[in-house]
């Protein structure tokens, strides 16, 4: 492999980790030397991939102080918009179908077997566990980058990141996630066979089918907050009327 090439597989990976979120904003990369190591590389190869990601914003280098992780809203330039919870699925539903039903047609052996290994900690980790969102995360971005298309994937990163950072959307996401997670390895699975089988009609299906039945949990559950916040508002209103007729 070209020294080139080099680069540019460590510096995806170094992006990995950080979206991950093992180096948040602002904390400090792992040296030169750790990280030649950890991928097997010159540290060469290590400081061109950590140049080429300061030059696309996601890290600062400081001379004599190390490579630090810039703010993500800081170094996109992007601004999340106000979306509802219903309009990011309905995108999501769309967009990932089709990266599903491309994905079919290129997905190598061994990203099947990375798919296969998200399922599999979907179905070990706890009820609403970090853990099994982690992994629903992981097995979404695996798609995206088995289409082999490095723009699906900064469309799923910003998708996501509405997904988690956006309150409106983040609050009745957390809710269907807390109340009905028992779809969740069926429906991955659903999706897994499908690339499997190298069929993107099935794949575009089975996601199509995923994101059909969520934004059904999130219309249940929106409903079932509404409901909630009109009973507390109406005994918050209760409250203070009847203490101001008995004070009168």
């Amino acid at each position: 492999m070209t020294e080139k090439r080099l680069y540019h597989t460590v510096a995806r990976a170094i992006l990995d980790m950080i979206d991950s979120g093992a180096y948040p904003p602002g904390t400090r990369l792992p040296g030169e030397r750790e990280l030649a190591e950890r991928f097997n590389v010159s540290r060469v190869v290590v400081r061109e991939a950590e140049i080429s990601l300061e030059a696309v914003g996601k890290v600062e280098i400081k001379v004599g102080s190390g490579v630090y992780v810039r703010d993500s809203l800081a170094s996109n330039g992007l601004a999340l918009p106000n979306v509802t919870p219903f309009e990011l699925t309905q995108t999501r539903l769309i967009f990932e179908s089709e990266c599903a039903a491309l994905a079919a047609t290129a997905i190598t052996d061994d990203q099947i077997a990375e798919l296969e290994a998200t399922v599999q900690r979907m179905a070990e980790a706890p009820h609403d566990s970090p853990d099994g969102e982690k992994a629903d995360r992981d097995f979404h971005m695996l798609i995206a980058k088995a289409t082999g298309n490095e723009a699906n994937v900064f469309m799923l990163k910003t998708l996501w990141r509405m997904r988690t950072e956006v309150d409106a959307v983040k609050r009745v996401y957390s809710a269907v996630c807390h109340e009905d997670s028992s779809h969740r390895v069926s429906e991955h699975t659903e999706v897994l066979e499908a690339l499997r089988d190298r069929d993107p009609q099935a794949a575009r299906l089975a996601m199509r089918g995923h994101f059909s039945r969520l934004l059904k949990a999130l219309l249940d559950v929106s409903e079932q907050q509404a409901i909630e916040d009109a009973r507390r508002k109406s005994h918050e209103n209760r409250a203070r009327f009847l203490q101001n007729g008995i004070g009168a």
